[in-house]
């Protein structure tokens, strides 16, 4: 069917009778009760015959409300992301929104990019699972005074919605957990900081709980994730140095902590047996034996939903 000839609500309003017009709009939004059972058969039969598709995006750009939320996600690949997308499209599901999903690759110039996307598709809000926003994209942010929540990382110095774990808890708690195990030196592994908080928070919170505990060493180890074989040389090098002494490592997350198990069995080591290994995020391929901190974000986002509607200061879901 030519552009010329796609069907509209003129079109369907001709083919009944002019004044039906309005009733077939009633119809197209939802008002079907006000409507007698013989109009509604005409206008269904009317809307079969045209092979009628109404446009959500024209309604939604008329009426204000796209029922579209925007979803900006560092590294799809993350175990972590994963879970917390499953859990955002329950969330806007549940509450008839349709998210769009960006994935920056951690990469801060495609934050940006897919920032000034989803404002050009007048979504309703936005989930940012930030890489490390620059002044220019905070501004552009609070000129368009959408509603936003960050997910996992937080921007320092910008009042907004987060919901997170809390990473000083949750590392403190991992540190203690092993050394109640009798470790007597920890590795703390983690990609480079960088302006990542939740990075930068377990780390401290791993020096700060070890120097409460003066016969346990600490060491970490800043590694990109797919340098495997600088990988190898830190952990081999971590076993060798403490030799006879109980060792484990911690990762800082799910997507190394994958990494770390690959590069133990490249260099013949046996975690459980011969390292130990503590990782965060729920990994279901290490629910054996692996030692996980979980995070429950996702099920926080219902009420995001409602209250980015509503209006509100921002506030902080920590787990």
């Amino acid at each position: 069917m030519s552009k010329s000839t796609r069907p509209t609500i003129q079109r369907r309003g001709e083919k009944p009778q002019k004044p039906v017009k309005t009733s077939i709009s009633r119809y197209l939004n939802g008002e079907k009760h006000l409507l007698s059972d013989a109009l509604l058969a005409r206008i269904e039969q009317a809307i079969a015959e045209l092979d009628y598709r109404p446009s959500l995006m024209a309604r939604g750009l008329k009426h204000g409300r796209t029922r579209l939320i925007g979803l900006i996600i560092a590294d799809i690949t993350n175990p972590y992301s994963v879970n917390v997308l499953s859990g955002i499209e329950a969330a806007c599901r549940e509450k008839g929104f349709t998210p769009l999903v960006c994935n920056t690759n951690n990469e801060v110039d495609q934050e940006l990019h897919y920032l000034d996307l989803l404002r050009s598709y007048q979504v309703e809000g936005i989930v940012v699972n930030a890489v490390g926003m620059r002044e220019e994209g905070l501004n552009r942010l609070q000129q368009s005074a959408l509603p936003m929540v960050l997910i996992d990382r937080k921007i320092p110095d910008f009042a907004c919605d987060v919901v997170g774990l809390d990473n000083t808890q949750a590392a403190t708690t991992a540190t203690e957990h092993l050394i109640e195990q009798g470790f007597e030196a920890i590795l703390f592994l983690s990609e480079p900081l960088g302006m990542v908080n939740t990075r930068r928070e377990r780390l401290t919170a791993f020096r700060t709980t070890l120097a409460r505990y003066t016969g346990v060493v600490a060491e970490n180890v800043e590694i990109p994730l797919h340098e495997s074989e600088q990988l190898d040389n830190a952990l081999r090098q971590f076993h060798t140095r403490h030799r006879g002494m109980r060792k484990a490592v911690i990762s800082a997350n799910g997507a190394l902590t994958l990494q770390v198990a690959r590069s133990l069995k490249r260099i013949g080591l046996h975690w459980g047996s011969d390292i130990g290994l503590l990782g965060f995020d729920e990994l279901e391929w290490a629910r054996a034996g692996r030692r996980g901190h979980h995070h429950p974000q996702a099920a926080h986002l219902a009420d995001w939903f409602r209250r980015c509607r509503a209006g509100g200061p921002p506030d902080q879901w920590r787990q």
